[in-house]
């Protein structure tokens, strides 16, 4: 006798779904962040109507699979980042990205803190723990505005200050995080909290991050272009050490309590920095972008697979949070930082209009989830997955051409590489 078994359901729709929302997009613009919307919708679509589907994962009952998940994604996604960048610029070119990471996301996280308490009446820790869940970019759906690979070129300014804002402010708002949960575990704010956050959350883990991903990153250039010379592994053409590298890094960062994401970076920067015209470098950042590829797309199933738990704790008030950080927040702050830089016009405006949501968010909701109780940690679920679907709709379907149009340059990415290729 023939059965079905739900997990092989499972398996034909994921596959159907990602396969879809991949090809369907090549009939408009082949833009591939144009997929990351119908991924949630097809997720959705597939859990709701396609009969012997399991049961999908509720990200409240079970947060650990989704912090898991989401975070070698995130991981992944920033060492790429890291590979990405072929120049090491000058401090003028640093400018706008260090004002969006000390301006921007501080005050994106407090607009959004007092936005979440005016209209939907959070409590200041739920308020700073949700504004630090949704205020970085993500490193991982943003590929359309980012630099291109590795000796692709396409380093724009304003792709070279999305890139590595993506890149930094993951790690960067992890303080934040951990500011929110000490609040709420504290029940209120207190100078001896502070000072606590600011010693060990903001400078020891940023520190530690930032030095043992640079290390990690240094020591993997020794192994793969010098020890030995003669022999080295740059010449087997295995992508898997892109992976090994990214999670030495990152583990080891997280053993001594430094910020694992802000290593991801700094070990895929530091590695970039040794034998720059190597051709092996390609070939970590195309193993790297296919498994966060893959990763990613997973996981934007699974939240559209997720909407049906979440739509009854979903309200007007939770999605004006949503449509104001996407814009309003973003883009007036972005605005407001990158005064009295080199850029002009459409590029200021582009770089503040075009702060991808996505996997990032995720992750910090699922690590909260799991290391505290949350007040209304459905509505947070809820806000989260909206505008995680607003912003691939608005942006995913518009940033390849803003972009574009701003630095007169054609997209980076897969269709740069082919014409290259051709």
């Amino acid at each position: 006798m023939f059965g079905f078994e739900s997990y092989h359901i499972l398996l034909a729709a994921l596959g159907l779904s990602i396969i879809l929302s991949f090809w369907l997009p090549r009939f408009l613009s082949g833009r591939e962040p144009a997929t990351s919307a119908l991924l949630i919708l097809f997720g959705l679509t597939a859990f709701a109507f396609v009969p012997g589907m399991p049961t999908a994962l509720d990200p409240v009952k079970s947060p650990r699979i989704w912090e898991v998940v989401s975070e070698l994604c995130v991981v992944v996604g920033l060492f790429g980042t890291g590979l990405r960048i072929d120049r090491f610029a000058e401090r003028s070119k640093w400018l706008p990205t260090a004002r969006l990471l000390l301006i921007a996301m501080p005050l994106t996280i407090v607009l959004l803190a007092l936005t979440g308490w005016v209209a939907a009446g959070m409590t200041l820790a739920g308020g700073l723990l949700l504004g630090a869940i949704l205020a970085p970019t993500d490193p991982v759906l943003a590929g359309d505005v980012q630099v291109g690979p590795p000796h692709e070129g396409g380093e724009h300014p304003v792709r070279y200050a999305l890139t590595t804002e993506a890149g930094l402010n993951d790690g960067l708002a992890f303080p934040f995080v951990h500011l929110g949960i000490a609040v709420a575990t504290a029940g209120g704010f207190s100078l001896m909290l502070a000072g606590e956050w600011i010693a060990r959350d903001l400078l020891y883990r940023v520190a530690v991050g930032a030095g043992t991903g640079a290390f990690v990153g240094w020591l993997l250039a020794k192994i793969l272009f010098d020890w030995p010379r003669e022999n080295a592994l740059s010449k087997t053409g295995s992508g898997v050490v892109a992976l090994a590298g990214v999670l030495l890094a990152y583990g080891l960062t997280e053993v001594v309590e430094g910020y694992g994401f802000i290593a991801a970076f700094a070990a895929g920067y530091t590695l970039r920095r040794s034998e720059t015209e190597h051709r092996f470098h390609r070939r970590l950042h195309d193993f790297s972008e296919s498994l966060e590829h893959s990763l990613t797309a997973i996981l934007l199933v699974a939240i559209g697979a997720a909407i049906p738990f979440l739509w009854p704790h979903f309200d007007m008030e939770h999605a004006a949070i949503g449509l104001a950080l996407v814009f309003l927040i973003r883009p007036l702050v972005g605005w407001m930082s990158l005064a009295n830089t080199a850029f002009r016009g459409r590029e200021r405006l582009v770089v503040s209009f075009y702060g991808v949501r996505g996997i990032g968010s995720v992750y910090y909701l699922a690590y909260a989830g799991h290391h505290v109780e949350l007040v209304d940690e459905y509505a947070l679920w809820a806000t989260v997955a909206f505008t995680i679907l607003v912003s691939t709709v608005v942006h995913g379907l518009t940033a390849g051409i803003a972009v574009e149009q701003a630095t007169g340059e054609k997209q980076t990415g897969e269709t740069a590489a082919e014409a290259a290729a051709n």
